[in-house]
């Protein structure tokens, strides 16, 4: 079976929602010159981005975040709850945590900065398509210092909170959870926990179930507000936790 990665797939589905044409422009021209991504729509605020959808049904939006009217974070919001929903990359200039934090809680699949070379740019798109996270590196390393870092009481309840709706997951779906905190696809988590594909999928859509989560870059800010990620962890290991929610 093909998947939005694979050559043989067919071109995944984009929209663009930028409010400056400049921009706009660059991004269709350099996007849509990619093999396998076919730009379907544009969108230049906010507001125009539900009718953009139900015009032009792609599979993914890329959204700026800051736009007149209404901006790209209220728009992946209000769009996020729609059933059926396309996937939200957030493309942005900013870093402030903030903002990757309310895009991630509002259903952002993914969050890339404008500088981001435009080959992983189209990656990210492909790799979102296919039900896979994608944060820039520099956006993981924030989240990653954010959760190691906290000691403040608002951040000791955080992590409090979060490893009791961890606790509450199974064995198997704490291991995998704990996977895609570091970054894993589902094949690589399927290798290192001798899993099916298939079964590590499965493990996903039951977490996600079962937390009332959205996607998997929430699973990933979950186990960061855990404390189970530290920063440094390059996604070649890091510390799991045990089966009582400390890490060990």
């Amino acid at each position: 079976m093909s998947t939005p990665t694979s050559p043989e797939a067919p071109p995944v589905r984009l929209a663009v929602v930028d409010d400056d044409p400049l921009v706009r422009a660059g991004l269709t021209l350099m996007l849509g010159g990619a093999a396998r991504v076919d730009i379907v729509g544009e969108a230049a605020d906010g507001t125009e981005v539900a009718a953009l959808v139900d015009r032009t049904h792609p599979d993914v939006v890329l959204m700026d975040i800051r736009m007149p009217g209404m901006d790209g974070l209220a728009a992946t919001e209000e769009l996020r709850r729609r059933p059926g929903a396309p996937e939200v990359i957030v493309l942005t200039t900013f870093h402030a945590d903030e903002q990757v934090l309310r895009a991630i809680r509002a259903g952002a699949a993914g969050f890339v900065l404008k500088d981001t070379p435009p080959a992983q740019i189209v990656e990210a798109v492909l790799r979102v398509a296919a039900g896979e996270p994608v944060l820039s590196p520099a956006v993981t390393r924030r989240l990653m210092a954010r959760a190691a870092g906290e000691g403040t009481d608002d951040g000791t309840a955080r992590r409090t909170r979060a490893r009791q709706r961890f606790a509450g997951l199974g064995e198997r779906e704490q291991d995998v959870a704990s996977a895609v905190g570091r970054g894993r696809s589902n094949a690589e988590i399927a290798a290192e926990l001798h899993l099916s594909v298939a079964a590590v999928k499965a493990h996903v859509s039951r977490i996600l179930a079962r937390l009332g989560l959205n996607n998997r870059v929430q699973i990933a800010l979950l186990v960061h507000d855990a404390g189970f990620l530290h920063e440094g962890d390059d996604g070649a290991g890091g510390t799991a936790p045990d089966r009582t929610g400390r890490t060990g």
